[in-house]
């Protein structure tokens, strides 16, 4: 099972870098949104896929007397999970922003600081 999700890590972070480099960004932020996942499922697969019993000592003893699953992959996750949302969210309003005051949302077009007219590189400074 833990090579399937590596696989699906993979193909994740593949799809994410593609999606980043496009013109448009749009398709920028859904990279980014399947790059959280990518994270997500990367510390998932990392902390071991098991299922053996939760997490929880017995009141006679003071560490676990059987494996456990490992609660701390779960928490980061979560955290994960937070913090790549409100980040998406963040990007999706700059680039409504952006897109309100240029007009469009390829990248190419938004260049306000270099005119398309003049290409050539600067002669002196």
């Amino acid at each position: 099972m833990e090579t399937v999700l590596s696989v699906v890590v993979g193909l994740l972070f593949a799809s994410a870098v593609y999606l980043m480099l496009s013109l448009h960004t749009i398709r920028m932020l859904l990279g980014v949104v399947l790059l959280g996942n990518a994270v997500n499922l990367l510390i998932f697969t990392v902390g071991r896929f098991r299922s053996d019993v939760p997490p929880i000592i017995p009141v006679d003893s003071y560490v676990p007397t059987t494996d456990v699953a490992n609660p701390l992959p779960q928490a980061l996750i979560l955290t994960a999970i937070v913090i790549s949302f409100s980040f998406f969210v963040f990007l999706l309003v700059l680039a409504y922003r952006a897109y309100q005051d240029l007009g469009t949302d390829d990248s190419d077009k938004m260049r306000l600081a270099e005119p398309v007219e003049d290409d050539s590189p600067p002669r002196g400074y």
